[in-house]
């Protein structure tokens, strides 16, 4: 979706205190501090608090009638001075003109040029509201609620909820609001549409880590934020902040208002007022030269607006119209709606784009590049593969995205029979503090093992053993710090790197615990990659050969960032990260952006800084993105594209 957007830089006002105060109130004194219950609100405590708090719905672009979209089609500086023509000619050839002696024509030629010009702009433009509308139409969102009187849980819609309300989760749910967790199992949430990062992480009701500084509300174990998305597990929260209140409130605040004017817009100024320059000049000196030398004062003033009217290119606007029309049409073959058809002309005018990587660049989906015993070398036998998927297979916890890679990596290759020659014994479930999951499979002979999966660090310190060319070596200082190089090679190609290790013959048969993870034997490891589009490389390819210069601007980290611009054809010999960023004053980060292509590890104020120091350098600057996190940054660029 492409749209014209409006510079600034605005920064986001969010009541960070507030939500720390939510998150270190201790459970048992929860209810008071919500001033709600655990049974839910009173009908009359809801009214109260709909009343001061107002709809749980963030602020949004009011959809306008067609009656000002209609209006506003003709507020453009050539149309004025069209418009203003066709009042003096009408004045002149109509008004005052003899009867019989009236001329229509050159006011009927104006007036039509004004009208299908602004006809054109007002249907594309109200087609593409429409198709907008349509879709966000599509999303109807209720949650789960418990008040007073209502024997059991209720569905409401989301707009009814209100600061204090009990509400329930469960897997597939989206947050309704900001919310404080007071019970989970296994609740896990998506927050990439905040933070762009697409690993789950997993929410408690009791913060870990002493994670209450500034900063780090995202972060937060206990807080899930509105817009967020339930992977797995079920929760109950007391929502604690509703409407533009939320941490999504806050970003929508800083999208929404009066647009500004765009590249295209002032051009179309510049040369507006050059014009009215020129006839301000020219039709008093030819209306003085002509009424001097000739003496008939009113015959001078008919040829002066003459002379004006030949001036203006009555069929500019009409031509610019219908031009950016056909190309919003073309557009929209190839399912694009142009939400303002002066988007067109940046977009063509555009010589940057910037653009997020995950699931912009990338396919936002992690697959299994490689998997290498523990020595380094290539594991030809699979043997590693086939210990990760019984780990993954077997689980029933969570399955992350890794899992899914490996799952998916094994059907490929046709491997998914192993399997039935195993059963599940029994598992030690994934948590964060251990970063790893065991599972302990059975073979038809009776076998036991365990094979654990999970963080390098965290494998590691369970591991007494490695196995190299199928002999089994007492794990030694030096054996870990040759894992550690390994993975930090593999991160530094942008892979995020697993450890695979196994015991075999174990005689307990039930009830296995974290105590179990001992003695273990470390095998090899996984690398997994999320890779790059298949259009990405030849999209930029064109671009470039158009003269537009793309920078990546990403959440993630360095490494990833490289790999992926290696991989498209970007040049990765300079780049920044958030960290540098934030060092430097405007000046300073100005004198590096010409030759910097990569980005890494911003924050959605710091893309929109990036773009808006862009634009001072005179460039029109184009910004590609998915996620409410871009949001800011789709609407300071000249032109911004949703996926």
């Amino acid at each position: 979706m492409i749209g014209r957007k409006k510079k600034n830089n605005q920064n986001l006002q969010f009541n960070a205190e507030r939500v720390f105060l939510a998150a270190t109130q201790p459970l048992k004194l929860a209810y008071s501090y919500f001033q709600t219950t655990k049974y839910g609100l009173t009908d009359d405590e809801v009214k109260e608090r709909q009343q001061l708090y107002g709809k749980n719905e963030v602020i949004h672009e009011q959809k306008k009638r067609p009656v000002i979209v209609f209006c506003k089609a003709f507020i453009n500086p050539f149309i004025g001075v069209l418009t203003a023509l066709v009042v003096i000619s009408l004045v002149i050839d109509v008004w005052m003109a003899e009867p019989g002696e009236q001329e229509w024509t050159g006011i009927i030629i104006i007036f039509s040029m004004v009208i299908c010009s602004a006809v054109l702009r007002f249907w594309q433009e109200w087609k593409a509201g429409e198709a907008t509308s349509a879709l966000m139409k599509m999303v109807k969102n209720s949650c789960s609620v418990k008040r007073i009187g209502i024997a059991d849980k209720e569905e409401i819609d989301i707009t009814q909820l209100v600061p204090g309300d009990i509400v329930y989760l469960a897997a597939g749910d989206m947050i309704p609001a900001d919310i404080r967790i007071i019970a989970s199992k296994d609740l896990f949430i998506s927050q990439s549409s905040l933070t762009g990062e697409s690993e789950p992480i997993e929410k408690y009701p009791e913060a870990k880590d002493n994670k209450f500084r500034k900063g780090s509300v995202v972060e937060l174990d206990n807080i899930c934020y509105m817009g967020s998305t339930v992977i797995s597990g079920s929760a109950k929260g007391i929502v604690f902040q509703t409407g533009i209140n939320t941490y999504l409130g806050t970003i929508a605040k800083s999208i929404t208002g009066v647009r500004a004017q765009t590249a295209f817009d002032k051009g179309v100024s510049k040369v507006s007022i050059l014009l009215i320059r020129f006839m301000l000049v020219m039709v008093p000196f030819v209306f003085l030269i002509n009424g001097v030398t000739k003496g008939d004062w009113f015959s001078a003033f008919i040829f002066a607006v003459s002379v004006a009217v030949g001036l203006t290119p009555e069929m500019l606007p009409m031509i610019i119209s219908a031009n950016l029309s056909k190309g919003a049409v073309a557009m929209s073959k190839k399912k694009t709606i142009v939400k303002n058809l002066n988007a067109i002309q940046n977009f063509g005018a555009m010589n940057i784009l910037c653009t997020d990587k995950t699931g912009t660049l990338t396919c936002d989906n992690i697959v299994l590049e490689k998997y290498i015993n523990a020595d380094g070398s290539s594991d030809e036998k699979k043997r590693i593969l086939r210990h990760a998927y019984f780990n993954s297979y077997f689980q029933t916890g969570l399955k992350n995205l890794m899992d899914k890679a490996i799952l998916s990596h094994v059907k490929e290759l046709q491997m998914e029979h192993l399997k039935d020659s195993y059963k599940k014994v029994d598992e030690i479930p994934f948590d964060f503090i251990r970063r790893r999951m065991s599972v302990v499979i059975e073979d038809n002979q009776q076998k036991r093992q365990i094979i654990t999966k999970g963080a390098m660090e965290e494998v590691l310190t369970i591991c007494s053993y490695a196995e190299f060319d199928g002999t089994v070596h007492r794990m030694t200082d030096e054996i870990k710090q040759k894992a550690i190089t390994i993975s930090e090679q593999m991160n530094k190609e942008g892979m995020r790197v697993l450890a695979v290790a196994q015991k075999s013959f174990i005689e307990k048969e039930h009830d296995f615990a974290v105590g179990d993870e001992t003695e273990m034997v470390l095998i090899g490891y996984l690398a997994f990659l999320d890779p790059p589009k298949t259009s990405a490389a030849n999209a930029i390819r064109q671009l470039h050969e158009h003269g537009v210069e793309v920078k990546v601007l990403s959440g993630d980290n360095e490494a990833i960032v490289k790999t992926i611009g290696r991989q498209v054809g970007i040049n990765t010999s300079h780049s920044l990260t958030g960290m540098d960023i934030e060092k430097m004053t405007d000046d300073e980060l100005k004198e590096h952006l010409p030759d910097t292509t990569l980005f890494s590890k911003l924050t959605p104020l710091q893309k929109t800084r990036i773009i808006l120091l862009l634009q001072e350098q005179d460039n029109t600057v184009g910004f590609l993105g998915d996620g409410i996190n871009d949001a800011a940054a789709l609407r300071q660029s000249d032109v911004g594209i949703s996926q």
